[in-house]
């Protein structure tokens, strides 16, 4: 019995993690990058994060100031800026 309710309570706590739980700068500063691959990896994070953030938009049928007010924050907070 012990064992189903420890799974379940893994199952939900799985569900509420976010797609991408560290910004670009954080996961970055783990992997110890620094200059050429450090601009690479931000540079290919921030191309990942404004596609995805430009699929959220289109699916909230966004457009105008709004569609570019959640571009701006969606890939803000992706970056880490």
């Amino acid at each position: 019995m012990k064992a189903i309710l420890l799974a379940a309570a893994l199952a939900v706590g799985a569900l509420t993690v976010p797609a991408q739980a560290a910004s670009c700068k954080a996961q970055a500063a783990e992997k110890k990058l620094a200059g050429a691959a450090l601009n690479s990896f931000m540079k290919k994070c921030e191309t990942d994060a404004t596609k995805t953030c430009e699929a959220d938009s289109q699916a909230k049928k966004l457009s105008g100031a709004a569609k570019s007010s959640h571009m701006k924050k969606c890939v803000s907070d992706a970056v880490g800026s």
